[in-house]
């Protein structure tokens, strides 16, 4: 079996796409740098010639394969190369998101055919070298898309943008004895499709004004804790020189293959397959695949990509040394309270609402899975009487060991740049405006993207859009450099109006000091 991940795509284009590929390079040597001046720009890919399109002075080249198509007897195996194509390819939309329950995916069309990328670039001059930055979106590892962000603004700031679809979910993360059979991948597909479409961009992104030499891999929940996932993986070295890591330190262990394993042969029971066989679960409809997978956040220990958890690997120093920007949201689990469920050490986990000075110490036992005398600790370092509402108290807690924790350990552990997003004026993703008023889960992704197919479309003020000026240049100079902040001290910078501020307390203000005195580890 060959693999995209190891394997170098030959160009097999016929003569007059040849032709073709070569008229563009060699437009664009001459100094056609300027995206803007086509409204159907070409480039020539290892595949073959993409046309895009033009986006406010940028070009933006939409649905491109960077693998082929995970369906048949490709369901459930490493990421194999796509086949080249001769003429012209329409890259002006984007491509099907994958399968994934309703809640955040794309509008159109769902597919298993969904290994494509999307770039956002300002210039298209080869010799340009522009930092890339490659977006892994969130959504649990079981949902959204690439074409859910828009990369337009990134790219005017500096950045050649690339966001990309992963496999969700079961076809993306399950792992299952028969299908690591006479040795085939046991899970982490969908890490396997991240680190394809890296090996695509090393290939091709130079074509794009991008330089493959200068890679940050960024992701937000999911998508960061893809990022460190990746940090710690033997097998993305060398694949990139930064990561951008926001809000996704919430889930530093990993299962063993053999508790996955265990899950697998009860999923797939569960869809029909109680011979357990490779060809019976090849062959279950995509929907029964989704419609049936439980609230844990994927992902295992699965000897190739992951050898050990993320949180292990970084706290025994074993991980690709580069430069990292790490962070998360000053109440990352307000989004999650709101529907009666936390977000907890890898999963999505129901309480009892409303939290009442009654239930409030066993809700925070079953959340952070600790026993009622340490549940007990915790509680009187969020005295009831310091919140509006028992509610608020208890999402502060969650979110606090959660995320805030578990990032403060990621910097130490990595020397990190930190930061934290603190605009509690922050337009909501999922409510309407007015529905909750404090910087969450999310709330940072409207000022790095666009977000077209956002729930809610509210436009940032004029604060907030000098707010998002500033971070989007500062995650292009840490892309370009390494350091977002040539001037700011040691600490962790705050993003907030009407301007960031360095933060010397962010383990305090998080009371990091008693998850660690009453948690056997924050995870």
């Amino acid at each position: 079996m060959r693999s995209v991940l190891s394997r170098r795509t030959r160009i097999t284009l016929a003569a007059t796409t040849a032709t073709l590929a070569a008229a563009v390079v060699g437009l664009n040597a001459a100094g056609s740098a300027d995206a803007s001046q086509t409204n159907s720009p070409v480039v020539a890919t290892g595949n073959g010639p993409v046309q895009g399109l033009s986006v406010d002075g940028t070009s933006a080249f939409r649905g491109i394969p960077y693998a082929a198509a995970p369906v048949g007897n490709l369901r459930w195996r490493a990421p194999q190369a796509v086949r080249s194509w001769a003429g012209v390819r329409d890259a002006t939309r984007y491509a099907p998101g994958c399968p994934q329950a309703a809640g955040i995916a794309p509008p159109g069309v769902l597919s298993e055919d969904c290994l494509y990328l999307n770039v956002s670039t300002a210039n298209l001059h080869p010799v340009s070298k522009r930092p890339v930055l490659v977006w892994i979106h969130g959504g649990g590892l079981t949902a959204d898309s690439g074409s859910n962000y828009d990369g337009t603004k990134l790219a005017k700031a500096g950045a050649v943008v690339v966001t990309i679809n992963y496999r969700l979910g079961a076809l993306g993360f399950l792992a299952h004895p028969a299908l690591a059979s006479r040795g085939g991948a046991a899970g982490n597909y969908g890490l396997m499709d991240q680190q394809a479409a890296l090996r695509w961009v090393q290939r091709n992104i130079a074509q794009f004004g991008g330089d493959p030499h200068n890679v940050t891999i960024a992701g937000e929940s999911a998508g960061g804790l893809s990022v460190l996932a990746h940090v710690t993986s033997r097998s993305s070295r060398g694949l990139f020189q930064k990561a951008i890591v926001e809000s996704g330190a919430f889930a530093l262990e990993q299962q063993s293959l053999a508790e996955a394993e265990t899950f697998g042969k009860e999923f797939a029971t569960k869809v029909g397959c109680a011979d357990q066989s490779a060809a019976c679960l090849r062959k279950v409809p995509v929907q029964t695949l989704v419609d049936n997978l439980d609230n844990l956040i994927p992902g295992a220990i699965d000897g190739a990509v992951l050898k050990e958890s993320i949180g292990t690997a970084l706290a025994a120093g074993r991980f690709n040394h580069v430069p990292i920007l790490n962070g998360s949201n000053h109440d990352e689990e307000a989004l999650f309270t709101l529907g009666g469920h936390v977000v907890s050490r890898g999963y999505n986990i129901p309480y009892t609402t409303p939290v009442t000075p009654e239930n409030y110490e066993q809700n925070i036992a079953t959340a952070l899975r600790t026993t009622p005398t340490q549940a007990a600790a915790i509680a009187q370092a969020y005295p009831l009487n310091a919140f509006s509402s028992p509610d608020k108290a208890f999402g502060t807690l969650v979110g606090d060991a959660t995320f805030a924790c578990p990032a403060a350990q990621v910097d130490n552990w990595t020397n990190a740049h930190a930061y934290e997003f603190n605009d509690d004026t922050a337009p909501f993703l999922f409510a309407p405006a007015g529905t909750i008023s404090v910087a969450t889960h999310g709330s940072e992704l409207w000022y790095l993207f666009d977000l077209p197919n956002a729930p809610f479309q509210q436009p940032l003020n004029a604060a907030q859009t000098k707010l998002a000026d500033t971070m989007r240049a500062d995650w292009v100079r840490f892309a370009a450099t390494g350091n977002p902040w040539p001037t700011a001290g040691h600490g962790t910078v705050s993003y907030q109006l009407p301007a960031p501020t360095l933060s010397t307390d962010f383990a305090a203000r998080h009371h990091c000091a008693t998850f660690a005195q009453n948690l056997d580890k924050v995870k």
